[in-house]
């Protein structure tokens, strides 16, 4: 069972889609919900979500993470994402060539600091939040450029002009200059630098990426006023099931029996792996105008259905000691 401080946080997830998805259906807002949508969406890509990421990555200590865990969380992540993408791609005539990373990353992204820091406090304490921290810096470092260089390369093989260098120069240039990827690597090099955030700048970029987390919100609840579930409930389910089952028990096989990694920490990586379908696939969806409708359900639906597999996964380390 799930405690309070969960339930709780899963309950303000659902009142704030819900807030969004009302303020669409009454034109809140003044205007169409694909048009809210739009504007709510731009302001968190371009926004929001580069503050929060430049600001994360300038002050990551590098030094203090615990990398052999962390790779027992990613090794087993990107070659689940990879194949997911893989068997995407054979749809890719029906999918657009954005298609494939859009399902790829509802599969594979988890709503990791919004979800999953109440969840690695209350049921890890401070050393199992510790870890989950160390996780959530790297999170859309490695999935979101993975998945950023994935979708680019298919949309310059999608170009009839396109050769092997103007497909390079062009994944390349799109990939760098892309607003999650060029403020990951900003940050990055600020970093290197160790002459820290200025006060200012830092209350400035901690304040925009404060507001990530209910923009987004407020743009699900819009999209699903947009979109509605019909029709999207099957591939809907299918992600989640993809998200909250499938995923969890790779990342529990590698990182026990292969990595050796056992007790709270083991723990924490299979939590975080079971956590819903996080808000970047609606905003990765948006970025590339496809299945928006689609990553939109998929969030509600295994949000939905996260405090009954987070208590399934709970079970399945007790009963096999671990």
């Amino acid at each position: 069972m799930i405690g309070p401080a969960v339930f709780f946080k899963l309950l303000a997830i659902f009142v704030t889609v819900l807030i969004g998805w009302w303020a669409g259906r009454a034109r809140w807002l003044g205007a169409e919900p694909a048009v809210v949508a739009r504007v709510l969406g731009a302001v968190a890509h371009y926004l929001f979500v580069p503050a929060l990421l430049f600001r994360t990555m300038a002050q990551l200590d590098t030094a203090a993470l615990p990398w052999r865990t962390i790779a027992a969380y990613f090794g087993p992540v990107l070659a689940y994402l990879l194949v997911v993408y893989a068997l995407q791609r054979r749809h890719i005539a029906v999918l657009g060539a954005a298609g494939p990373s859009t399902r790829a990353i509802a599969a594979t992204y988890g709503n990791a600091v919004q979800l999953g820091i109440p969840v690695a406090a209350a049921l890890f304490g401070e050393p199992g939040l510790a870890l989950h921290i160390a996780l959530v810096s790297l999170h859309g470092l490695v999935l979101l450029t993975v998945l950023t260089v994935l979708v680019e390369l298919d949309l310059a093989r999608a170009d009839p002009a396109a050769t092997l260098p103007r497909t390079v120069a062009a994944t390349v240039r799109n990939t760098v200059i892309h607003p999650v990827v060029l403020p990951v690597l900003a940050g990055l090099a600020w970093n290197a630098t160790g002459l820290g955030l200025h006060p200012v700048v830092d209350e400035v970029l901690a304040g925009l990426g404060r507001a990530v987390v209910p923009v987004c919100l407020v743009l699900i609840g819009v999209s699903l006023a947009q979109y509605g579930l019909r029709g999207r409930v099957r591939s809907a389910v299918t992600l989640s099931a993809l998200k909250l089952l499938a995923m969890p028990a790779l990342v529990l096989v590698v990182a026990h029996w292969v990595f050796g990694i056992g007790g709270v920490p083991l723990a924490v990586l299979v939590a975080m792996a079971a956590l819903p379908v996080g808000n970047n696939a609606l905003i990765f969806a948006q970025r590339y105008d496809v299945l928006q409708g689609e990553a939109t359900a998929a969030i509600v639906f295994s949000t939905t259905a996260f405090a009954a597999t987070i208590a399934l996964w709970l079970a399945v380390l007790a009963m096999l000691g671990l």
